[in-house]
């Protein structure tokens, strides 16, 4: 069964994805994979896989909200654009915010998506 939305909260070592509707979530945690090189620019390498795996968890998604600290969010965005413009496609809009609980943040995408689409939100 597929959820039409998704709201991702990133950070640069761990994500949460939640596929929703209006009667369901489904949650998927994800954390960056740690490596052991002495490479050059493996930080950058490392961070490109994990990104790389969050877009593959969201490939199947109709609309995405991507939220998460402001830097998190815009390196997230860089490798998007640069390497999964399709994923790009998929992300209608980014939002900065700071530890909010999972109720919280499926409430929040609930109210975006309810706005975008132009629907009545609800007052809880």
């Amino acid at each position: 069964m597929s959820l039409a939305h998704a709201v991702v909260l990133l950070d640069h070592h761990n994500a949460q994805i939640l596929h929703f509707d209006a009667e369901q979530v489904r949650s998927h945690k994800m954390k960056e994979q740690e490596h052991d090189t002495h490479q050059h620019g493996s930080g950058v390498r490392t961070e490109h896989e994990f990104f790389g795996v969050v877009c593959d968890a969201l490939a199947e998604c109709r609309e995405v909200l991507v939220t998460g600290g402001h830097t998190a969010q815009s390196d997230f965005r860089r490798y998007v654009d640069k390497h999964r413009p399709a994923v790009g496609d998929l992300i209608v809009g980014w939002e900065t915010v700071d530890h909010p609980s999972e109720p919280q943040l499926v409430a929040r995408a609930r109210q975006f998506f309810a706005q975008r689409d132009g629907r009545a939100v609800p007052v809880t």
